[in-house]
Protein backbone atom coordinates (compact mmCIF):
# COMPACT_ATOMS: atom_id res chain seq x y z
CA UNK A 1 0.00 0.00 0.00
CA UNK A 2 1.40 3.29 -0.99
CA UNK A 3 1.64 6.23 1.40
CA UNK A 4 -1.33 8.40 -0.60
CA UNK A 5 -3.62 5.36 -0.03
CA UNK A 6 -2.97 5.30 3.84
CA UNK A 7 -3.32 8.81 4.37
CA UNK A 8 -6.44 8.24 2.91
CA UNK A 9 -7.73 5.31 4.82
CA UNK A 10 -6.33 7.30 8.11
CA UNK A 11 -8.89 9.71 6.72
CA UNK A 12 -11.80 7.63 6.37
CA UNK A 13 -11.14 5.97 9.61
CA UNK A 14 -13.71 6.93 12.25
CA UNK A 15 -13.22 5.33 15.23
CA UNK A 16 -10.51 4.79 17.30
CA UNK A 17 -8.47 1.10 16.27
CA UNK A 18 -7.28 0.82 19.64
CA UNK A 19 -10.45 0.44 21.81
CA UNK A 20 -13.04 0.98 18.91
CA UNK A 21 -14.69 3.83 20.28
CA UNK A 22 -15.98 6.95 17.82
CA UNK A 23 -15.58 9.48 20.55
CA UNK A 24 -12.81 10.99 18.97
CA UNK A 25 -11.87 14.71 19.81
CA UNK A 26 -10.60 17.18 16.92
CA UNK A 27 -8.08 19.42 18.70
CA UNK A 28 -7.62 22.44 16.17
CA UNK A 29 -4.92 24.41 18.01
CA UNK A 30 -2.48 21.33 17.83
CA UNK A 31 -3.66 19.43 14.39
CA UNK A 32 -4.30 16.39 16.32
CA UNK A 33 -7.79 13.71 16.72
CA UNK A 34 -7.57 12.45 19.46
CA UNK A 35 -9.82 9.43 20.89
CA UNK A 36 -11.71 10.76 24.08
CA UNK A 37 -11.60 7.23 25.90
CA UNK A 38 -7.92 5.78 25.71
CA UNK A 39 -6.60 9.13 24.55
CA UNK A 40 -4.70 7.43 21.45
CA UNK A 41 -3.77 9.79 18.58
CA UNK A 42 -5.02 8.83 15.35
CA UNK A 43 -3.94 11.84 13.37
CA UNK A 44 -1.49 14.89 13.57
CA UNK A 45 -0.48 17.71 11.33
CA UNK A 46 -4.26 18.46 10.43
CA UNK A 47 -5.02 21.71 8.46
CA UNK A 48 -7.18 24.49 9.45
CA UNK A 49 -9.88 25.57 7.41
CA UNK A 50 -10.99 28.19 9.39
CA UNK A 51 -9.92 31.88 8.89
CA UNK A 52 -6.68 32.81 9.08
CA UNK A 53 -7.58 35.47 11.43
CA UNK A 54 -8.34 35.77 14.99
CA UNK A 55 -11.18 37.49 16.47
CA UNK A 56 -11.54 37.98 20.50
CA UNK A 57 -15.13 39.54 20.07
CA UNK A 58 -18.55 39.73 18.00
CA UNK A 59 -17.38 42.94 16.45
CA UNK A 60 -13.83 42.29 15.34
CA UNK A 61 -15.88 38.76 13.76
CA UNK A 62 -18.59 41.10 12.00
CA UNK A 63 -15.96 43.14 11.04
CA UNK A 64 -13.04 40.84 9.38
CA UNK A 65 -15.27 38.22 8.31
CA UNK A 66 -14.64 38.66 4.49
CA UNK A 67 -18.06 36.55 3.27
CA UNK A 68 -21.11 38.31 1.34
CA UNK A 69 -25.08 38.42 2.14
CA UNK A 70 -26.57 35.24 2.21
CA UNK A 71 -28.57 33.93 -0.96
CA UNK A 72 -32.31 34.87 -0.83
CA UNK A 73 -35.59 34.07 -2.46
CA UNK A 74 -37.44 37.47 -2.36
CA UNK A 75 -34.35 38.80 -4.69
CA UNK A 76 -34.92 38.38 -8.34
CA UNK A 77 -31.67 36.79 -8.89
CA UNK A 78 -30.88 35.64 -5.96
CA UNK A 79 -28.34 38.02 -4.20
CA UNK A 80 -25.59 36.18 -6.46
CA UNK A 81 -25.05 39.34 -9.37
CA UNK A 82 -22.77 41.65 -8.59
CA UNK A 83 -22.62 45.28 -9.19
CA UNK A 84 -20.81 48.52 -9.95
CA UNK A 85 -20.81 51.00 -7.54
CA UNK A 86 -22.39 55.07 -8.28
CA UNK A 87 -19.43 56.50 -6.81
CA UNK A 88 -16.75 57.90 -9.55
CA UNK A 89 -13.50 57.76 -7.34
CA UNK A 90 -10.39 54.99 -7.44
CA UNK A 91 -9.20 52.92 -4.26
CA UNK A 92 -7.70 56.10 -3.06
CA UNK A 93 -10.69 58.18 -3.10
CA UNK A 94 -9.30 60.63 -6.27
CA UNK A 95 -11.85 61.42 -8.83
CA UNK A 96 -11.51 59.31 -11.71
CA UNK A 97 -10.79 61.11 -14.91
CA UNK A 98 -13.61 61.79 -17.33
CA UNK A 99 -12.68 59.03 -19.95
CA UNK A 100 -12.99 56.10 -17.71
CA UNK A 101 -15.86 57.88 -15.55
CA UNK A 102 -17.86 57.48 -19.76
CA UNK A 103 -16.17 54.21 -19.68
CA UNK A 104 -18.00 52.93 -15.90
CA UNK A 105 -21.06 54.44 -17.21
CA UNK A 106 -21.08 52.14 -19.88
CA UNK A 107 -19.96 49.44 -17.80
CA UNK A 108 -22.47 50.07 -15.05
CA UNK A 109 -25.38 50.04 -18.24
CA UNK A 110 -24.65 46.67 -19.77
CA UNK A 111 -24.13 45.10 -16.07
CA UNK A 112 -27.60 46.50 -15.16
CA UNK A 113 -29.04 45.06 -18.64
CA UNK A 114 -27.36 41.61 -18.23
CA UNK A 115 -28.97 41.54 -14.80
CA UNK A 116 -32.28 41.56 -16.01
CA UNK A 117 -32.35 40.72 -19.74
CA UNK A 118 -34.77 37.93 -19.93
CA UNK A 119 -38.75 38.05 -19.58
CA UNK A 120 -38.90 35.41 -16.19
CA UNK A 121 -36.27 37.95 -14.93
CA UNK A 122 -38.18 41.25 -15.98
CA UNK A 123 -40.92 39.58 -14.00
CA UNK A 124 -39.19 38.10 -10.94
CA UNK A 125 -37.45 42.03 -10.52
CA UNK A 126 -41.03 43.50 -10.78
CA UNK A 127 -42.71 41.07 -9.07
CA UNK A 128 -39.92 40.72 -6.22
CA UNK A 129 -39.51 45.07 -6.14
CA UNK A 130 -43.42 44.73 -4.95
CA UNK A 131 -43.65 42.22 -2.07
CA UNK A 132 -40.84 43.77 -0.90
CA UNK A 133 -42.89 47.32 -0.98
CA UNK A 134 -46.15 44.75 0.25
CA UNK A 135 -43.85 43.44 3.37
CA UNK A 136 -42.82 46.82 4.08
CA UNK A 137 -46.34 48.52 4.15
CA UNK A 138 -47.80 45.28 6.59
CA UNK A 139 -45.36 44.88 8.68
CA UNK A 140 -44.54 41.04 7.40
CA UNK A 141 -41.20 40.09 8.93
CA UNK A 142 -38.27 38.24 6.72
CA UNK A 143 -38.97 34.98 6.70
CA UNK A 144 -42.89 35.15 5.59
CA UNK A 145 -41.43 37.14 2.70
CA UNK A 146 -38.80 34.70 2.12
CA UNK A 147 -41.76 32.00 1.73
CA UNK A 148 -43.70 34.63 -0.55
CA UNK A 149 -41.13 34.70 -3.01
CA UNK A 150 -40.58 30.90 -3.09
CA UNK A 151 -44.45 30.32 -3.75
CA UNK A 152 -44.45 32.74 -6.06
CA UNK A 153 -40.93 31.26 -8.08
CA UNK A 154 -43.36 28.20 -7.86
CA UNK A 155 -46.37 29.89 -9.60
CA UNK A 156 -43.89 31.38 -12.21
CA UNK A 157 -42.19 28.00 -12.83
CA UNK A 158 -45.65 26.33 -13.56
CA UNK A 159 -46.95 29.37 -15.96
CA UNK A 160 -49.46 30.80 -13.85
CA UNK A 161 -48.49 34.06 -14.03
CA UNK A 162 -48.62 34.51 -17.55
CA UNK A 163 -52.32 37.03 -18.57
CA UNK A 164 -52.70 37.89 -14.78
CA UNK A 165 -51.62 40.68 -13.02
CA UNK A 166 -48.08 40.53 -11.33
CA UNK A 167 -49.36 42.65 -8.40
CA UNK A 168 -52.36 40.56 -7.73
CA UNK A 169 -50.27 37.29 -7.84
CA UNK A 170 -47.45 38.74 -5.75
CA UNK A 171 -50.44 39.67 -2.96
CA UNK A 172 -51.98 36.27 -3.71
CA UNK A 173 -48.58 34.80 -2.37
CA UNK A 174 -47.31 36.74 0.76
CA UNK A 175 -51.36 36.29 1.92
CA UNK A 176 -50.59 32.24 1.59
CA UNK A 177 -47.47 32.82 3.45
CA UNK A 178 -49.10 34.66 6.37
CA UNK A 179 -51.96 31.98 6.30
CA UNK A 180 -49.32 29.26 6.37
CA UNK A 181 -47.31 30.49 8.64
CA UNK A 182 -50.22 32.24 11.15
CA UNK A 183 -49.20 35.37 10.79
CA UNK A 184 -52.46 37.50 11.50
CA UNK A 185 -52.83 39.32 8.08
CA UNK A 186 -56.19 39.39 6.86
CA UNK A 187 -56.88 39.36 3.05
CA UNK A 188 -58.34 42.79 3.07
CA UNK A 189 -55.58 44.60 4.71
CA UNK A 190 -52.98 43.20 1.75
CA UNK A 191 -55.60 44.05 -0.93
CA UNK A 192 -55.68 47.49 0.47
CA UNK A 193 -51.80 48.11 0.44
CA UNK A 194 -51.38 46.29 -2.98
CA UNK A 195 -53.67 48.51 -4.44
CA UNK A 196 -55.40 45.72 -5.96
CA UNK A 197 -58.66 44.99 -6.16
CA UNK A 198 -60.11 42.44 -3.35
CA UNK A 199 -61.80 39.64 -5.55
CA UNK A 200 -58.65 39.66 -7.98
CA UNK A 201 -56.43 38.86 -4.90
CA UNK A 202 -58.96 36.55 -3.52
CA UNK A 203 -58.88 34.40 -7.25
CA UNK A 204 -55.31 34.26 -7.39
CA UNK A 205 -55.08 32.93 -4.01
CA UNK A 206 -57.56 30.32 -4.70
CA UNK A 207 -55.90 29.58 -8.13
CA UNK A 208 -51.90 29.31 -6.45
CA UNK A 209 -54.02 26.73 -3.92
CA UNK A 210 -55.47 24.84 -6.42
CA UNK A 211 -52.36 24.44 -8.79
CA UNK A 212 -49.60 24.53 -6.44
CA UNK A 213 -51.66 21.80 -4.11
CA UNK A 214 -50.99 23.99 -1.04
CA UNK A 215 -52.66 22.98 2.16
CA UNK A 216 -53.84 25.91 4.32
CA UNK A 217 -54.60 25.13 7.91
CA UNK A 218 -57.57 26.74 9.51
CA UNK A 219 -57.59 30.24 10.88
CA UNK A 220 -57.28 30.35 14.49
CA UNK A 221 -59.15 33.54 16.08
CA UNK A 222 -56.59 33.54 18.91
CA UNK A 223 -53.71 35.01 16.61
CA UNK A 224 -56.53 38.00 16.08
CA UNK A 225 -57.27 38.92 19.87
CA UNK A 226 -54.04 40.99 20.35
CA UNK A 227 -54.10 43.06 16.56
CA UNK A 228 -57.80 43.73 17.79
CA UNK A 229 -56.84 44.57 21.27
CA UNK A 230 -54.39 46.79 20.68
CA UNK A 231 -56.09 49.03 18.13
CA UNK A 232 -58.61 49.59 20.04
CA UNK A 233 -56.71 50.41 23.58
CA UNK A 234 -57.87 47.18 25.69
CA UNK A 235 -55.86 45.75 28.67
CA UNK A 236 -53.94 42.74 28.63
CA UNK A 237 -56.23 41.26 31.87
CA UNK A 238 -58.92 41.49 29.01
CA UNK A 239 -57.77 39.86 26.03
CA UNK A 240 -56.15 37.14 28.82
CA UNK A 241 -60.23 36.53 29.29
CA UNK A 242 -61.21 36.75 25.52
CA UNK A 243 -58.35 34.06 24.59
CA UNK A 244 -60.34 31.85 27.59
CA UNK A 245 -63.39 32.51 25.98
CA UNK A 246 -62.47 31.45 22.65
CA UNK A 247 -60.73 28.13 24.04
CA UNK A 248 -63.78 27.43 25.51
CA UNK A 249 -66.02 28.10 22.08
CA UNK A 250 -63.36 25.89 20.84
CA UNK A 251 -63.92 23.29 22.76
CA UNK A 252 -67.93 22.86 22.60
CA UNK A 253 -67.66 23.23 18.86
CA UNK A 254 -68.90 27.10 18.51
CA UNK A 255 -66.28 28.52 16.38
CA UNK A 256 -66.30 26.09 13.27
CA UNK A 257 -67.67 27.46 10.68
CA UNK A 258 -67.22 31.22 11.59
CA UNK A 259 -64.84 34.18 10.19
CA UNK A 260 -62.54 33.88 12.70
CA UNK A 261 -61.75 37.99 12.62
CA UNK A 262 -65.36 38.31 13.84
CA UNK A 263 -65.11 35.94 16.32
CA UNK A 264 -61.97 36.93 18.06
CA UNK A 265 -63.75 40.48 18.23
CA UNK A 266 -66.92 39.25 19.51
CA UNK A 267 -64.67 37.45 22.08
CA UNK A 268 -63.31 40.42 23.10
CA UNK A 269 -66.63 42.49 23.47
CA UNK A 270 -67.66 39.73 26.03
CA UNK A 271 -64.51 39.97 27.90
CA UNK A 272 -64.72 44.10 28.12
CA UNK A 273 -68.42 43.22 29.22
CA UNK A 274 -67.19 40.90 31.95
CA UNK A 275 -64.10 43.36 33.10
CA UNK A 276 -66.22 46.74 32.63
CA UNK A 277 -64.20 48.01 30.08
CA UNK A 278 -66.33 50.73 28.38
CA UNK A 279 -65.84 49.55 24.18
CA UNK A 280 -68.64 49.40 22.19
CA UNK A 281 -69.33 47.34 19.44
CA UNK A 282 -68.59 49.68 16.87
CA UNK A 283 -64.83 50.37 17.92
CA UNK A 284 -64.33 46.98 17.75
CA UNK A 285 -65.68 46.19 14.29
CA UNK A 286 -63.69 48.92 13.16
CA UNK A 287 -61.23 47.40 15.02
CA UNK A 288 -60.99 43.90 13.38
CA UNK A 289 -62.30 45.09 9.75
CA UNK A 290 -65.66 43.60 10.12
CA UNK A 291 -69.31 45.04 10.32
CA UNK A 292 -71.38 45.85 13.61
CA UNK A 293 -73.68 42.88 12.49
CA UNK A 294 -71.30 40.48 12.61
CA UNK A 295 -69.57 41.24 16.18
CA UNK A 296 -73.78 41.18 17.30
CA UNK A 297 -74.52 37.86 15.96
CA UNK A 298 -71.26 36.27 16.76
CA UNK A 299 -71.86 37.57 20.60
CA UNK A 300 -75.35 36.38 20.39
CA UNK A 301 -73.71 32.94 19.13
CA UNK A 302 -71.08 32.80 21.97
CA UNK A 303 -73.50 33.89 24.51
CA UNK A 304 -75.84 31.06 23.93
CA UNK A 305 -73.33 28.42 23.33
CA UNK A 306 -71.43 28.88 26.19
CA UNK A 307 -74.41 29.72 28.67
CA UNK A 308 -73.07 33.39 29.86
CA UNK A 309 -75.42 35.42 31.52
CA UNK A 310 -74.59 38.80 29.70
CA UNK A 311 -77.33 41.53 28.33
CA UNK A 312 -79.11 41.40 25.13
Amino acid sequence: MSKKEARTQQRLVDKCPECGSDNLVHDYDTGETVCGDCGLVLYEQMMDKGPEWRAFTQEEKASRSRVGVPTSYSVHDKGLSTAISQLDRDAFGRKLPLSTRLQMWRLRKWQIRSRVHSSIDRNLAQAMAELDRLSDKVYIPPPIKEKAAVIYRKALDKGLVRGRSIAAIAAAALYAACRGSGTPRTLREIAEASLVDKKDVARCYRLLLRELEVHMPIADPLTYVSKIAERTGISGKTQGLAIQILREARRKRAAAGKDPMGLAAAALYIACLQNNEKKTQKDIAEAAGVTEVTVRNRYKTLKKQLGLELPD
